[in-house]
């Protein structure tokens, strides 16, 4: 077990793609803080953990705060003696449109996903460096904060946010040995069981079945347990020269994904003046303009969700 004698904590981890997070690194050999808001969730967690032969205990309380942030990596050392490995994986969804959003929406999301990893990960680095312990940090991204996506402003900002951090954090942590990575998951979880462009993948899964190969493969759709894999090699030291890199999993597909680079450029004499760009942007950027959004292909007949009865 690559992961023998260390330690990690999950944020997010009572359940759903954290959960999977946790068990996986609990297999590899690492003690675990699980981390909910649900203490009876976190129980659960932990017992499950247990009953696999792994070892667990469980932090009942939101992340956001320094002070939560403090008792997570404080629970780790005083349960487990030490702490090698973060994942912020604890999220909330408050989805609407631009002008429905209110600023309560808005504070919320960004809390828990952007303040949320920023704390949890100063508090770990900040005993990594004290330590001398090269420690890894993995946060977790999404599709919408590459792309976005309609109703996400929040959500988008707060995961476009945390690659951002991640590429400057892993600036400032190389010199110590500190690796600073993000997962994009593309996976089955209560959020996608609510859209009807996956209901046949979520509902294979539920049944215990695989799910069909069009969204393993061709869409890069699969279960928690797919992407569990990608978090514990991160976590472990055959991964100390991969550093700062956004990596996507889902079903059988992995993916590196590009930093933001200039997709064309200009030069004008002088500087582009607004008669310039009137007279020039169409024919040198029109056909360069980026696209926003995921465009999902055409799903196969046998695949398509139930049209809902007209009552």
């Amino acid at each position: 077990m690559s992961l023998e004698g260390k330690v990690a904590i999950v944020t997010g981890s009572g359940r759903g793609l954290g959960l999977a997070y946790a068990r996986e690194l609990a297999n590899q050999g690492a003690a675990v803080v699980i981390n909910d808001v649900d203490a009876a969730v976190a129980a659960d967690a932990v017992t499950l953990i247990e009953s696999d032969g792994g070892r667990a205990v469980s932090v009942v309380a939101p992340v956001g705060s320094s002070e939560v942030a403090k008792h997570l990596v404080e629970t780790a050392v005083a349960k487990f003696g030490r702490l090698d490995i973060l994942v912020t994986n604890a999220g909330i969804l408050r989805d609407k449109s631009l002008l429905k959003m209110t600023d309560e929406d808005f504070d919320l999301v960004i809390n828990v996903h952007l303040k949320g990893t920023f704390t949890c990960v100063r508090e770990a680095f900040a005993h990594f460096k004290e330590n001398n312990v090269a420690g890894r940090i993995i946060t977790i991204g999404s599709p919408t904060g590459q792309r976005g996506n309609f109703g996400q402003t929040n959500y988008a900002a707060a995961k476009a946010g945390i690659v951002g951090m991640v590429r400057t954090w892993a600036l400032e942590m190389k010199k110590v040995g500190v690796t600073a990575n993000t997962v994009i998951p593309v996976a089955a979880t209560a959020m996608t069981k609510t859209v009807p462009y996956f209901q046949k993948a979520v509902e294979a899964e539920e049944r215990g079945e695989a799910m069909p190969t069009f969204f393993r493969k061709d869409l890069g759709f699969g279960t928690a347990d797919d992407v569990a894999g990608l978090i514990a090699f991160l976590a472990s030291d055959d991964a100390a020269g991969v550093t700062g890199q956004v990596i996507g999993a889902g079903g059988d597909r992995l993916q590196l994904w590009t930093h933001p680079e200039a997709a064309a450029t200009e030069y004008h004499e002088g500087g582009w003046g607004y008669e310039d760009l009137i007279s020039s942007f169409e024919s040198l950027f029109g056909d360069k303009l980026q696209p926003v959004g995921e465009d999902f292909p055409e799903l196969p007949a046998e695949l398509r969700p139930e049209p809902v009865p007209v009552k």
